[in-house]
C-alpha cells in the first residue's frame, strides 16, 4: 500500500515538473509574439525593476499549467468519464501546434476589426476542442479556466503591472478569453496523456 502510494506521489511530481517546463517554454513563445506585435506593454518603471518585470510571467503561466494539466485526468477518474477522442502523443502534438498557431495569429493577422478578430478566434479555440477532445468535461474546464484566467489578467493589468495596446475588453483586448480556452484544452490533453502514460508504465512493471 505504502510502495503505491510512494509510486502515485512521484508520478504526480514527474507529471509536474513536466508540464511546468511545458508551461514555461509556451509562456516564453506566446509572450514573446505578443510584444514583437506590440500587443502587451510594460511601463518603463516595472521594466527598470526587477521584482516588477515582466520575469513572474513564465513561472506564473507554468504553475497553472501544472494546476490545469492535473485537474483534467483528475475530473475525469472523479467523474468516471473519458474523452471520447482518444488521446495520442501525436493528437497531442497536433493539438501543441495548432493552439501556437492560434496565438501566432493572434498576434500577426490584421482583421478589420476586434469583434471580427475575436469571433475568428473563437471559432479557432472551439474546433480546436472538438478536434482534439470533445468532451463536456474538457469544455467546461476550458471556459472555467478561460474565465479565470482572463479575471486575473484584468486585476493585473488594472494594477499596472502590464497593459494591452486598444483594449477594447474593460482592460484587455476582447480575444484574450479565446486563448485562455485554447490553453486550457492543450494543456489538458497533455496532463491526459501523461496520466495514460503513467497509467500504464506502472501496469507493465
Amino acid at each position: 500500500m505504502y510502495a503505491k502510494m510512494s509510486n502515485r506521489i512521484i508520478s504526480t511530481v514527474r507529471r509536474s515538473v513536466v508540464l511546468y517546463l511545458i508551461g514555461v517554454c509556451l509562456a516564453l513563445i506566446l509572450h514573446l509574439l505578443q510584444i514583437q506585435r506590440n500587443v502587451t506593454l510594460f511601463p518603463v518603471e516595472v521594466i527598470g525593476s526587477l521584482m516588477k518585470s515582466d520575469w513572474w510571467v513564465p513561472p506564473v503561466c507554468g504553475a497553472a499549467a501544472v494546476v490545469v494539466g492535473l485537474l483534467y485526468p483528475c475530473i475525469d477518474t472523479w467523474l468516471g468519464k473519458f474523452p471520447c477522442y482518444r488521446v495520442e502523443w501525436s493528437n497531442v502534438m497536433r493539438c501543441l501546434a495548432v493552439f501556437v498557431g492560434i496565438n501566432h495569429a493572434s498576434a500577426k493577422i490584421d482583421f478589420a476589426n476586434n469583434l471580427q478578430f475575436s469571433l475568428t478566434l473563437a471559432a479557432m479555440s472551439i474546433g480546436l476542442w472538438w478536434l482534439f477532445d470533445r468532451s463536456r468535461t474538457g469544455f467546461g474546464l476550458a471556459l472555467i479556466v478561460s474565465f479565470l484566467a482572463t479575471v486575473v489578467t484584468q486585476l493585473l493589468v488594472y494594477k499596472g503591472f502590464y497593459s494591452y495596446t486598444e483594449p477594447d475588453f474593460l482592460y484587455v483586448r476582447s480575444w484574450i478569453p479565446c486563448v485562455f480556452f485554447s490553453g486550457g484544452v492543450t494543456m489538458g490533453n497533455i496532463g491526459r496523456q501523461l496520466a495514460v502514460y503513467e497509467m500504464e508504465k506502472e501496469h507493465k512493471l
